[in-house]
């Protein structure tokens, strides 16, 4: 017998029937996108007393304003003085799979600050990082290996599933998802503070996510379109994601007053991830899990999955580089429904030829370049941080997520620039006002982009033709 070809359905979630808690806390839909089906479970049952006493009295400053045992440098002492085994009690819910959601997300804030800590002092005494904790104690390694087996994510803090996207409360249940009604549920330094820098942060990656709903319902329209030659149809999905995309852009704008620069690095430390960083040079021995030691990444934006969905539906090609595998790599961290979809959206967008559907017809070329402009526009803005948060912050040359901090963002971003000119350059007919402005903007971005890089790799040695 011949193996299965790709899946070409999906069941996108209309209804994301919040109350059943055997399916997965993150399921694809039309209404709340990628976020978690219903809003994240703050309180956990009261077998976890003694891990809800720990983690409040976590961070740099505490809820009340006092300072925390990250601020004192005391969390592994309290953890290996205070923190039983709490396995057992894992496995008594291990069919809640939403409750299983908020247990990973509450031992991989653990895990990262117990690994890290060493290296938040001797930050905040201007050294170098130097090496974290090499072992994860048995009474973190063993409860978050079990959890986030059964909620479907690797033992160490994920994008989705614990730092940002399942670590929001609503401050009141009927506001809903207005930004200012959201507050973190876990934070490592000042973030139960809504209004620091660290609270902003993470808020304003829920604020983008909550617009994936309308993205994921026109790229969807899109598919159904091309498969049954419905221009009218297919227009009207394109349409959708690029007017959704726009909104996650102009929330992504926000990022600039809701969280500083300058204050980044110092939460930063507790994001870090084990493969390929200076602070675990042989990986993390989980003790009672592996005799080896382990490496995952770090907890890093390029897991969010609408950037790689646009990816995916427009079939943008990147280079076969080196940075290229890195972004391959991201892909496995991230929920198990997310990682499904965008498989599903590449391989039916290519099993219909959806990019030669859309040059066909110029209105629906000028929607496919414009789409591409707003995949450029977010990849742009998200380098512009990168620079003013981090590049110009910090010689540390490796992002949280373990990949080349100058070279990597750039080499996604400059795929879809020449994706672009592609389109433009390529098409025959008029795609009118708009994408030319875009045009004007993109060769000139283009050329600012290059000189940006040589800049940054030069002042840094590297080599970016080996990257």
């Amino acid at each position: 017998m011949g193996s299965a070809g790709p899946s070409l359905s999906f069941n996108v979630l209309r209804d994301t029937i919040p109350e059943d808690s055997s399916l997965p806390a993150f399921m694809v839909s039309t209404t709340r996108g990628f976020l978690p089906r219903s809003n994240p479970i703050v309180k956990l049952p009261a077998e976890f007393d003694i891990l809800e006493s720990i983690l409040s009295r976590m961070p740099v400053k505490t809820l009340d304003g006092t300072p925390g045992l990250l601020a004192t440098f005391t969390l592994g002492e309290t953890v290996l003085k205070e923190l039983p085994d709490l396995t057992s009690a894992i496995d008594k819910y291990k069919d809640d799979l939403p409750l299983q959601n908020a247990l990973y997300r509450d031992y991989s804030f653990l895990a990262s600050a117990y690994l890290l800590e060493p290296c938040h002092e001797r930050f905040l005494k201007g050294e170098p990082y130097g090496l974290g904790r090499q072992t994860l104690p048995s009474v973190i390694s063993l409860p978050i290996s079990r959890c986030a087996k059964l909620a479907g994510f690797m033992p160490f803090m994920e994008y989705a599933g614990s730092y940002a996207l399942f670590n929001y409360q609503l401050e009141d249940p009927k506001a809903g998802l207005a930004y200012d009604n959201l507050r973190l549920i876990r934070a490592f330094e000042h973030g139960l503070d809504p209004k620091s820098s660290e609270a902003g942060f993470v808020l304003v990656h829920v604020d983008m996510v909550q617009n994936s709903g309308p993205l994921v319902d026109g790229v969807v329209t899109a598919l159904d379109a091309c498969e049954n030659n419905d221009r009218a149809a297919f227009n009207s999905g394109m349409e959708k994601v690029v007017s959704s995309m726009a909104k996650v852009n102009k929330v992504m704008d926000g990022m600039w007053g809701k969280s500083k620069p300058g204050d980044y690095i110092s939460f930063r430390t507790f994001i870090f991830g084990i493969t390929s960083q200076s602070m675990f040079p042989h990986g993390v021995v989980y003790e009672g899990v592996s005799e080896e030691p382990l490496s995952f990444r770090g907890e890093s934006g390029a897991n969010d999955s609408m950037i790689p969905l646009c990816d995916n539906l427009l079939q943008i090609s990147m280079p076969d580089t080196p940075l290229t595998a890195i972004l391959q790599d991201f892909r496995s961290y991230r929920p198990g429904n997310h990682r499904e979809f965008l498989e599903y959206v590449k391989n039916r967008s290519l099993h219909l030829s959806l990019k030669s559907y859309a040059l066909s017809d110029p209105s629906s070329a000028a929607l496919y370049l414009l789409a591409l402009n707003q995949v450029r526009d977010f990849r742009w803005r998200h380098w512009c941080f990168t620079r003013e948060y981090i590049l110009k912050k910090t010689s540390h040359p490796v992002a949280t997520g373990g990949s080349p901090i100058v070279t990597w963002l750039p080499n996604q971003l400059m795929a879809v620039m020449e994706g672009m000119v592609e389109v433009w350059e390529g098409s025959e007919e008029n795609l009118g006002k708009e994408c030319g402005e875009v045009m004007d903007l993109l060769y000139v971005q283009r050329e600012t982009l290059k000189k940006e890089v040589e800049k940054y790799c030069k002042e840094r040695g590297v080599d970016a033709r080996k990257a």
